[in-house]
């Protein structure tokens, strides 16, 4: 059996964004499963001493260009939201909640909290905003207030959050095929010829 593709991002990742647009239809391209796994920038950023981009002098300027430049090259509507970066420990558990009983759902979930975060400049940090998202999406505010505040989710979260730091996750997209390990948006065309060629000797 083909081995899956794990697709670890954060809500708060303009790339992270982007590649989610298209990496499902990569990897049906190439019959390969895509696991979508959300996790937490920040709890990766104390163990490498990272900082958020727009808070590095030079390299912030640089990448909120980056970002408007590469949403456009993928064709992917953004905008810098006002508020940002952000904690997303609330998206992460609402998609994490979904993902236990429909992940496909869970997909599309995340495909409706990145566009409100990064089209509509609705900041998904605040938990009532999330749900707010959530229930315009077709869930039940209350069921995703619930879930949001579960002790068994938030440890689901935890989980998941040391599992990607454990596999090496340090910036979103992470994206592993066949343990071979890309970061990025721009390494989808190394993933794609990867995946066409059954990977390479380097």
């Amino acid at each position: 059996m083909t081995a899956a593709i794990d697709f670890y991002f954060d809500f708060s990742s303009p790339y992270g964004y982007i590649a989610s647009t298209r990496i499902d239809a990569l990897g049906a391209k190439y019959g390969r499963e895509v696991v979508w796994r959300p996790f937490l920038l920040g709890a990766a950023m104390k163990i490498t001493g990272g900082a958020p981009l727009p808070g590095i002098p030079l390299k912030g300027d640089y990448a909120k260009r980056d970002f408007a430049r590469s949403a456009k090259f993928y064709g992917v509507e953004y905008k810098l939201p006002s508020t940002f970066p952000i904690s997303s420990q609330a998206p992460a558990r609402a998609f994490y909640w979904l993902n236990r009983s429909d992940p496909e759902r869970a997909k599309a979930l995340v495909r409706a909290l990145y566009r409100a975060y990064f089209v509509d400049d609705i900041n998904i940090s605040n938990p009532e905003d999330s749900i707010a998202v959530c229930a315009k999406f077709g869930l039940a505010a209350d069921d995703v207030r619930a879930a949001i505040n579960d002790a068994a989710i938030k440890e689901l979260l935890k989980a998941e959050v040391d599992q990607a730091i454990a596999r090496g996750a340090f910036g979103s997209p992470y994206i592993i095929v066949d343990g071979e390990a890309f970061w990025g948006v721009d390494r989808l065309d190394q993933i794609e010829k990867w995946l066409a060629s059954g990977g390479w000797k380097y």
